[in-house]
Order: structure tokens, then sequence, then C-alpha cells
């Protein structure tokens, strides 16, 4: 799994360098994620940009995602999604749930409140 992390002071950005988000790359991600949460990150931005498709376990892992950040009271923001994975987390009925922008700037500004 191809993955770059850049470590901010109030968050950390998470792309993944992949085609697929699935059932391939799906238990690596969570595990990182974990692992990010375990260091103390509260707030993580995950962009998608390079990824074309996902499946539900790619949604499952970005759901991990949302989830530690929230038990650390702290915001998981889904950056640059294609329009079929948009589409993939509305027919799951999570766009209420999941936060989403068009890009990254505006995941930095959610999170910062600038």
């Amino acid at each position: 799994m191809k993955l770059l992390l850049d470590k901010q002071e109030k968050y950390t950005l998470v792309r993944l360098e992949e085609d697929k988000l699935d059932s391939v790359i799906s238990p690596q991600l969570k595990s990182e994620l974990v692992f990010l949460n375990s260091e103390g990150v509260q707030n993580i931005i995950f962009d998608l940009e390079a990824v074309k498709y996902a499946d539900s376990s790619g949604l499952s892992a970005i759901l991990v995602g949302n989830r530690i950040c929230q038990a650390a009271e702290g915001t998981f923001v889904i950056a640059r999604a294609n329009t079929s994975i948009r589409k993939l987390i509305e027919i799951s009925q999570l766009e209420s749930i999941l936060k989403m922008t068009s890009s990254v700037e505006e995941s930095v500004a959610l999170i910062t409140g600038e």
C-alpha cells in the first residue's frame, strides 16, 4: 500500500496513492489509522485524489478512521473524493456522518477553524 503521511501540528494528512480502496488495501489502511490514533493524532484529512474506485471494505476503512477521530474528540475529513466514491457514500446513507470537502485546503480550514 502506497501511503503518504504529512504530520502537521493540528492534523495529519493521509494521502492514499492507490487506484483502488478495496479488500486488498483496507486492512492495512485500518491498521495505519489505528496506529496514528495511538500516537495521539486526533484530526485526519484523508486525501482520495488518486483513488478511482472504492468498495464496501474501503468504506469500512473510512468509517474506522471517522470513528477513531470521533473517539479522540477530533475530526476526520475526506478530501477530493471522486464522483463514484461520493455516490457510494450517498447510497450507503453516510453523507450526514462523514465530512467531505473538494480540496485539502477546505479540509484544513474545517479542522483549524480558519
